[in-house]
């Protein structure tokens, strides 16, 4: 189980990190980017409140015996647009929440509601920062 709570706070962090330095450096949304910032701290603060906290995570990681960790898609390795990089790290940091939702329930309530704010938050900020970035958008 641990396994699960560690890919998947490692790929809610990686799409934040994404979506954020997408918005900075492109958008220069100022605000946009400290809400960002300050999810992903809150996911931080989560993972030292786990029992055993990042160093129970790092000793239950298998990355080489990840049998997913080869797998690909033709989607996955495609990116045209600034638009479709938001739109997949969106997704991505969306799907793990949900994850660290259901499985944090094992551990706190009280952790998997954060989780889940910080699910809706990407909802609606994907709502709100997709469209400036239409699939005709090309690079910068």
């Amino acid at each position: 189980m641990l396994r699960i709570i560690d890919a998947n706070l490692n790929r809610l962090r990686e799409g934040l990190r994404v979506i954020e330095d997408t918005i900075r450096f492109i958008n220069d949304d100022r605000e946009s980017t400290l809400v960002l910032k300050d999810a992903r701290h809150t996911l931080e603060n989560l993972v030292n409140e786990l029992p055993g906290g990042y160093m129970a995570l790092l000793k239950s990681r298998d990355s080489a015996g990840d049998v997913g960790a080869g797998l690909n898609t033709d989607s996955e390795m495609t990116r045209r647009t600034h638009g479709e990089i938001l739109t997949a790290n969106f997704k991505r940091a969306q799907e793990a929440a949900r994850v660290l939702e259901e499985y944090g329930k094992i551990f706190s309530v009280e952790q998997a509601v954060e989780i889940k704010k910080i699910r809706f938050l990407l909802y609606g900020l994907e709502k709100e920062l997709i469209p400036a970035h239409d699939n005709n958008t090309s690079s910068q």
